[in-house]
């Protein structure tokens, strides 16, 4: 069957298909299947629906609308001595259950489609190291990962699980209160003066540590976006998996995509920012529809 672009149509939250075109499949897996099949050198960018079965929360609903209190911008953490304490004091109580989250379905499902040839290059915008232990090789982690802490001053590179053993040393009576995990290592803390929270300094030279992946408000590593963008212009189609793409970060795959008209896959639960540009929209959990992905396919575990 040609391929054939019919437009985006309205999302149906019951796992239907937008954009049709295979429209004689009622399935909308087979109608993904078709589309790996027909593209199979796949650039993949991931969001935080492919970790949240890991126990790792996300950032947004289906609207796209926050599901929690806006994560630290950039300027404030290294603005300000209290907001860096109480950033750290978050990071400190949520930082075990960030630390015990494995690969699921849907990392797994990845790692063997990377592994049968059909993905050329992962971007995630995840700083969880989630598809590096499923077995995933060809990964760029835009948004860099949370196991390492950099120094702003001397740019020493460290472990976090090690400096989560420095922030409970100097701050036991903080390690023993309770807080729900948020996104990305945070917790719910908000009721507590933070004034008495100690931050080690960097072991180094004594400057500002600080978590090695990218704040809201700071700029993504000019060589890693250009890495990434060269990736997609050797790729043949795009597909988006667990992101609701509001991030321009990871929207600007997209635009660049649609400028160069390789077509536009998104497996996500709930709208996209870049609904009007997709070829194929499929609302489904991303664990169970890239588990049917792998049966459709042939690729075995």
């Amino acid at each position: 069957m040609p391929w054939r672009y019919c437009g985006w149509m309205p999302a149906d939250l019951n796992g239907g298909v937008h954009a049709a075109p295979y429209s004689s499949y009622s399935d909308p897996l087979d109608t993904l299947a078709d589309f790996v099949e027909r593209y199979p050198r796949l650039f993949v960018l991931t969001g935080a629906g492919c970790s949240t079965d890991s126990g790792i929360p996300d950032y947004r609903d289906a609207n796209g609308n926050w599901k929690h209190r806006q994560p630290i911008r950039y300027q404030a953490f290294i603005g300000s001595e209290q907001t860096r304490r109480r950033y750290w004091a978050r990071s400190l109580l949520g930082w075990p259950t960030f630390a015990r989250a494995r690969p699921n379905a849907a990392h797994l499902a990845l790692a063997r489609l990377e592994a049968a040839g059909f993905i050329h290059q992962m971007v995630t915008q995840n700083v969880d190291g989630l598809h590096q232990q499923a077995g995933s090789r060809r990964v760029i982690d835009l948004h860099g990962r949370l196991d390492a802490v950099v120094c702003l001053n001397c740019r020493y590179r460290g472990s976090r699980a090690a400096f989560q053993h420095s922030l409970v040393e100097a701050n036991p009576d903080f390690a023993t209160l309770a807080a729900v995990a948020g996104p990305d290592g945070d917790a719910d803390l908000e009721v507590l003066d933070f004034s008495a929270f100690q931050i080690p300094g960097c072991p180094n030279c004594g400057g500002i540590l600080k978590p090695a992946v990218v704040f809201f408000g700071e700029s993504v590593p000019k060589p890693r976006v250009e890495r990434a963008c060269q990736r997609l212009a050797d790729a043949d189609a795009l597909l988006v998996v667990g992101s609701s793409l509001t991030v321009l970060s990871g929207y600007r795959f997209c635009k660049q995509a649609a400028a160069r008209n390789q077509p536009i896959a998104a497996l996500n639960l709930g709208r996209t920012r870049a609904d009007a540009e997709l070829t194929l929209k499929v609302n489904l959990p991303c664990g169970a529809a890239l588990d049917g992905l792998l049966e459709r396919l042939r690729v075995a575990w």
